[in-house]
């Protein structure tokens, strides 16, 4: 995958680790780390918990960046101290796998308070040109993006997953833990389907044991994977059964998703929006 994206592009990239114990085992090994380190990646990100400090260590001295999502300050501060590079502020609007419990307009200059010289990048609800302007404005040095981009025409997902995005309200974006005998017991925000409306009331767990067929097969680390009731794992183009029981990762921000777009098409439109904002209707308020 490292070398697919270096024939596409010149431009810096990173690759992205969970640091978690899954029912496939640790979703990140020494051997992740061996191959960043001998693929010179720019940057890795860490996501979830923070990784071991032997870790950081091996990829500062091979002159990798290191970035760390965060969902509190309490983590944000231990994750400088731990010598992370930067930080992505992940607020609970953000979509998919998400335990924040803060908005992001406050987490933000929170976050931007604690730690001092270190760049922080602002996610979760930033859909447009508005939502850039306001965490630029919060403090923040840069944003990320994700269900906005999950509905473009580059995204490794299935059309049917793009379409449900696009269709969303901000109200049809449900906050559970019903997803994930790969990953048991971990919040996320999705779009409402069936399933997540069937189990509303216990949300709060991964149903253990649960009966049911399969709803759907896909391509799971190069591998044929059939997927269990409840399945965590996020629809791809490779991906088929029945959506009503699939987990649809999106973040409150899909309200204001309006199509599918190209990846380059979508980003120039946010930030003329933002620029014009900026320049625009926040100097004239300030006159």
């Amino acid at each position: 995958m490292i070398a697919a994206v270096r024939s596409s592009t010149v431009r810096p990239f990173g690759v992205d680790l969970i640091v978690e114990n899954t029912a496939f085992g640790p979703s990140t090994t020494e051997e992740h780390i061996d191959i960043c380190i001998e693929e010179r990646v720019p940057v890795v990100v860490f996501f979830w918990n923070l990784p071991p400090n032997a870790w950081i260590a091996r990829l500062h001295d091979a002159s990798v960046k290191v970035w760390m999502t965060v969902g509190s300050v309490r983590q944000a501060r231990a994750a400088v101290e731990a010598g992370i590079d930067a930080l992505i502020a992940q607020g609970s609007e953000a979509g998919g796998h998400n335990k924040s419990s803060l908005e992001l307009a406050t987490l933000i200059p929170a976050v931007v308070d604690h730690v001092e010289g270190v760049p922080v990048i602002a996610a979760g609800g930033i859909a447009d040109g508005r939502g850039v302007a306001a965490a630029l404005a919060l403090g923040a040095d840069a944003v990320c993006v994700g269900t906005r981009l999950v509905a473009s025409r580059e995204a490794f997902a299935h059309e049917e997953y793009k379409r449900r995005i696009v269709n969303a309200s901000v109200d049809d974006i449900a906050r559970t833990a019903i997803f994930g005998p790969e990953w048991p017991d971990q919040p996320m925000k999705v779009v409402h389907n069936r399933v997540v409306a069937e189990w509303a009331d216990r949300s709060e767990k991964t149903p253990a044991n649960a009966e049911g067929n399969p709803i759907g097969n896909t391509m799971l680390f190069g591998q044929k994977y059939q997927m269990p009731k409840f399945s965590a794992v996020l629809p791809t183009p490779h991906t088929t059964g029945d959506f009503e029981e699939m987990c649809l990762a999106a973040g409150e921000s899909a309200g204001l998703v309006r199509g599918i777009a190209p990846a380059s098409e979508i980003i120039r439109e946010m930030m003329e929006q933002a620029a014009e904002i900026i320049v625009g209707r926040l100097t004239n308020l300030v006159k």
